[in-house]
């Protein structure tokens, strides 16, 4: 669900993001059509996340018959071939993410764990990726992405394996964090790979190959990882992880060839070690009170937390070369919708969180069959966030996300009125709708960032999008098991003894929390430009000497 938009970006705004380049070179206009000399193109603009997902610092030119750039670019007959390994990495990726949620009752079941403990599986899994994007555009530069790449997906494989077979949850716990770590490396480097193994006609395309393998796993994960439980145990969603991991490994040391030149710049490890640790004790400080309340050390966590990455975020903004240009935040036009996009996120891990869980422990249905019920959800995700990059083009983003406001909104009400009693219908419904919703705000207010920013703020602009999605869906996964837990508490203080009850009465304390995000997004909403024309363009001079068109 949230992984469609994570990765549906890289599909469209490599023709919305890359504007003219002022210093005569081929781009792609921001109407799609190819200007200038066709023969050479220039990437200093180009990046993708996890919903665009290339590597911040990532930059240069993918097809030329220059020789200066001839070490940079290959031309293969059989590109798809060429990129099939990373593709079905970053499936993988996607895939972990998204089926981990309807197991969680299990493990915590098997290991005797709460559910603030078994968030973690969620949590870290999704901190790991925010903490490490960032980072690999550097590991690009000093790596060969070939070994970067089977490095990360050896890393994965052997936590799958180990997962398989884990006797306790730390143990657990650590290699699902592990597999994090390798998907944030793996995302990032299939897209910087496109960029160099496709010529520059056929890059569009090929964002669309890998935007729908990729989107392809968040519709199928819950349901996969349901019919497995249901078949086999938890246990079988990591023997499959395995197996893929092994078929990607072998993919790419056979076919996996490219050529991102390593420079070996100075690495700014003070930044790497403040990012890591301010997300991380941030995250976790959250995620601790549905199990210690505000004690000394969650607060002390907290505190920690903001404080290092106020310095972290100092000294991005005061250094020459910066882990990530921050300044884009100074951008209103790009602020704004940032902000929004990161409460849409929000919003849906914490349903989707909360949702296959209350399936099973609210409404006592099988895993297999909360899997299934979430189907159809999952497939509406995918086409409305294909719709909603086309209704971008235009009508804006304002429109589309009050339309996006609405729908979510609705369903999320219809899914506080969910009882242990209620039927399929109503949750079909509600699923649904929120699946419809979510697309237009997330995609809207991403495609409306992005085109704020000049170009050589775009990479950076996305990587900082991408970081804020993984970074908050974790701390919303918290907030939402705080509040199921929460209201676990309120029921049983008042007498209730129905376990089934609780758990729905928990529920409904989290859906609160996502009709409250979804509020936020409104009020934001009245600040983004209505229709579709381009945002006014104000030319700075920038640090080279170059002029720039700034939206305002």
């Amino acid at each position: 669900m949230a992984s469609a938009e994570i990765t549906w970006q890289a599909m469209r705004f490599f023709v919305a993001v890359v504007g003219p380049d002022v210093r005569g070179v081929t781009t792609f206009s921001r109407d799609g059509n190819l200007r200038g000399n066709p023969r050479e193109v220039s990437l200093s603009a180009i990046q993708t996340t996890s919903n665009n997902i290339m590597p911040a610092g990532e930059s240069g030119t993918a097809y030329s018959h220059s020789p200066r750039h001839a070490s940079e670019t290959r031309h293969f007959d059989h590109p798809h071939q060429v990129m099939l390994g990373l593709y079905i990495g970053a499936f993988l990726g996607m895939l972990s993410e998204t089926s981990m949620n309807i197991a969680l009752p299990d493990l915590m079941d098997e290991f005797s764990v709460s559910s603030g403990t078994a968030q973690w599986m969620v949590v870290g899994y999704m901190l790991a990726i925010g903490v490490v994007l960032p980072c690999v555009g550097c590991m690009l530069k000093w790596i060969k992405a070939k070994t970067l790449v089977l490095f990360a997906l050896a890393c994965f494989l052997v936590g799958a394996l180990v997962c398989t077979v884990a006797t306790s949850f730390p143990v657990l716990l650590a290699d699902r964090i592990v597999q994090g770590i390798s998907t944030g490396i793996v995302l990032p480097t299939m897209y910087a790979s496109i960029m160099r193994v496709f010529p520059p006609y056929r890059i569009g395309a090929a964002n669309g190959v890998a935007g729908l393998v990729v989107m392809f796993a968040p519709v199928i994960g819950p349901t996969l990882a349901g019919a497995l439980i249901g078949a086999l145990s938890w246990r079988a969603i990591f023997a499959l992880f395995a197996v893929v991991a092994v078929i990607a490994i072998v993919c790419i040391a056979a076919f996996f060839v490219t050529s991102i030149e390593c420079t070996r710049p100075a690495v700014d490890i003070l930044s790497i070690i403040a990012s890591a640790l301010g997300f991380g004790c941030l995250v976790a400080g959250v995620s601790l009170i549905s199990d210690m309340g505000f004690s000394v050390a969650v607060v002390g966590l907290l505190v920690i937390g903001v404080v290092v990455l106020a310095l972290y975020a100092y000294r991005q903004l005061h250094i020459a070369d910066p882990l990530l240009d921050l300044r884009a935040l100074g951008i209103a036009a790009f602020r704004t919708p940032a902000i929004m996009v990161s409460c849409s996120i929000a919003c849906t891990l914490a349903f989707m969180y909360l949702v296959p869980q209350e399936l099973q422990r609210g409404l006592g249905m099988s895993s297999t069959l909360a899997g299934l019920l979430m189907l159809p959800g999952g497939i509406v995700n995918a086409v409305c966030t294909l719709m909603a990059g086309r209704l971008f083009d235009r009508h804006g983003a304002r429109v589309l996300v009050w339309i996006g406001v609405v729908m979510a909104a609705i369903g999320g009400a219809l899914f506080f009125a969910i009882g242990v009693d209620s039927g399929v219908v109503l949750f079909l419904a509600a699923h649904i709708i929120v699946m419809v919703g979510i697309p237009f705000i997330q995609q809207s207010a991403q495609s409306a960032a992005l085109k704020s920013l000049p170009d050589r703020m775009a990479a950076d602009g996305s990587t900082i999008l991408n970081t804020m999605q993984q970074v908050c869906g974790a701390i919303a996964t918290a907030v939402a098991t705080c509040l199921l837990v929460l209201g676990q508490t309120g029921y049983a203080a008042g007498g209730g003894t129905n376990a089934a009850q609780g758990f729905v009465d928990g529920s409904r304390y989290g859906y609160m929390f996502g009709l409250v995000l979804v509020a936020i997004v409104l009020v934001f909403s009245f600040m983004l430009k209505g229709g579709k024309e381009e945002p006014k363009l104000v030319p700075v001079q920038v640090d080279d000497g170059a002029v720039e068109s700034l939206a305002v």
